[in-house]
């Protein structure tokens, strides 16, 4: 049975969303156009699940929340590679609706950190367990932060808001705390400042190899 448009399967109004828990499954419409991305997520788990359960297969089960780091692809398509590459080119960054929405960013280092422990639990651990900074910042704090730590002079240009676009994304990580003795340590303007001179690096080759094509 469906529920109505916009609630998840806790009932909650996406804008009422509280932090991301291991219990919250995301939207109940799985025809909705942004359904792919839980409903693939989801079907993974289960697999998971059903193997560890039906032939005690043992696993680990992370949900890693949005991450970047200096070896990020620079056409990977992410809000953080896509604003940092629009400053350095001195193109616009792409807002969409107000820029209102909120996201939290983990650094890699600490990323990995998260998963090398949750690795190293026994078996009775399989998770789910977030792994994510829970600092939460609104994209356009993001796209002004990118602005001042590149010095471009990039204006934001906002588009249309897509359907279904989460008004709020950010983990709650307190079973990482309790179970791996894990918090994530670099703060999103630390990762920003390691993060930016690995992409303007990478941007600079690609020019070179234009040029001499």
């Amino acid at each position: 049975m469906q529920g109505a448009p916009g609630l998840d399967l806790r009932g909650l109004r996406r804008s009422q969303r509280p932090p991301a828990t291991r219990g919250l499954l995301g939207p109940r419409q799985p025809d909705r156009p942004r359904s792919c991305y839980d409903e693939g997520k989801r079907c993974a788990e289960t697999l998971f699940f059903d193997y560890h359960r039906q032939h005690k297969v043992e696993i680990k089960v992370a949900r890693i929340f949005n991450t970047y780091g200096p070896r990020m692809h620079h056409a990977d398509g992410r809000v953080v590679s896509n604003f940092i590459v629009q400053a350095l080119r001195g193109e616009p960054l792409t807002i969409f609706g107000e820029g209102s929405q909120t996201r939290s960013f983990c650094f890699v280092d600490d990323l990995v950190e998260g998963l090398m422990r949750l690795m190293a639990t026994g078996p009775d651990v399989t998770g789910p367990i977030n792994i994510g900074n829970p600092g939460e910042f609104t994209i356009r704090e993001l796209a002004e932060k990118v602005l001042a730590f590149t010095g471009s002079t990039s204006r934001l240009e906002r588009r249309p808001l897509p359907i279904d676009d989460p008004k709020q994304r950010r983990p709650d990580i307190s079973l990482a705390r309790e179970i791996l003795g894990w918090t994530p340590l670099v703060p999103l303007d630390e990762g920003l400042v390691r993060t930016i001179p690995a992409l303007r690096e990478r941007l600079g080759e690609l020019d070179s190899l234009t040029a001499t094509a």
